[in-house]
């Protein structure tokens, strides 16, 4: 398996991916808003949520074969909220 830094069971973090994450995004959203000349439109947050959810999702359920109670366990979300999710972006379940 890939490192992946998750919560551990003890309800800490491994440092070492997430400054990677937080930066790769701090970059796009920066970008996002020097290309719209500091007038974004409203609803940046559900914007990046939306760009940032979909592949999220996409990604675990790959990393994990589909297999979506080892998804939500690592997404830490329940199993229903999964699947709702995956039907509102279209991801297939197969």
């Amino acid at each position: 398996m890939n490192a992946v830094s998750l919560p551990r069971a003890d309800g800490a973090h491994e440092p070492s991916l997430q400054p990677a994450l937080r930066e790769c995004v701090t970059r796009a959203v920066r970008r996002y808003l020097a290309d719209v000349d500091s007038e974004p439109s409203e609803g940046l947050h559900a914007l990046v949520m939306c760009e940032v959810e979909s592949p999220l999702l996409r990604e675990v359920m790959s990393w994990y074969g589909g297999n979506q109670s080892r998804a939500a366990a690592a997404l830490g979300i329940n199993r229903a909220t999964l699947r709702k999710k995956l039907q509102q972006y279209g991801i297939a379940t197969d």
